[in-house]
C-alpha cells in the first residue's frame, strides 16, 4: 500500500495507540519517521523506539510514555506541512506552540530538529509538525 503522506500516518498511528493507552505502536521506517521519533524521545515525550527488520520491511517500534496516573505524556500532534501545501518559515519566523508549552519540528539545511534548536542556529525550513 502506498501512502500519500507517511508522516501524517505516523502521527495518527501515535495519537491512536495513545487513545487506546497501547504501550507501543508501529509505524513504517523511513529516515524521517526516525528523527521525529529521536526528537520526542530526546524531549521527553515517549521512552524510546527501535528498528524492527521483518524481512525486506523495516519498521519503527516507538514505546510510548505515560504519567504515573494514566495519562499520556505526549496529548498532542498536529500536522502542519503537507504534501500537497508545504509551510515553510524564516529562522525568526518560527512558530510558538501553545505558549511556549509544546515545540515545532522543522526540516532544515543541517538536518531535522526543534524549532528552538533551528532558532540557535539561526536557520530556517519546513515546518513538519506541532507536539505539545
Amino acid at each position: 500500500m502506498t501512502l500519500t503522506d507517511p508522516i501524517a500516518d505516523m502521527l495518527t498511528r501515535i495519537r491512536n495507540a495513545l487513545m487506546a493507552r497501547k504501550d507501543d505502536v508501529l509505524v513504517p521506517w523511513s529516515r524521517l519517521a526516525e528523527e521525529i521519533a529521536r526528537i520526542l524521545r530526546d524531549e521527553g515525550f515517549i521512552h524510546g523506539y527501535e528498528l524492527l527488520a521483518e524481512g525486506s520491511r523495516r519498521h519503527l517500534r516507538i514505546i510510548l510514555k505515560y504519567t504515573d496516573a494514566g495519562k499520556p505524556v505526549l496529548t498532542g500532534l498536529k500536522r502542519i506541512s503537507t504534501p500537497g501545501r508545504r509551510f515553510y518559515v524564516r529562522a525568526t519566523e518560527i512558530p510558538r506552540v501553545k505558549g511556549g508549552l509544546g515545540f515545532a519540528i522543522l526540516s532544515t539545511s543541517r538536518g531535522v530538529m526543534t524549532g528552538e534548536d533551528a532558532l540557535r542556529a539561526g536557520v530556517g525550513g519546513e515546518v513538519i509538525c506541532y507536539v505539545w
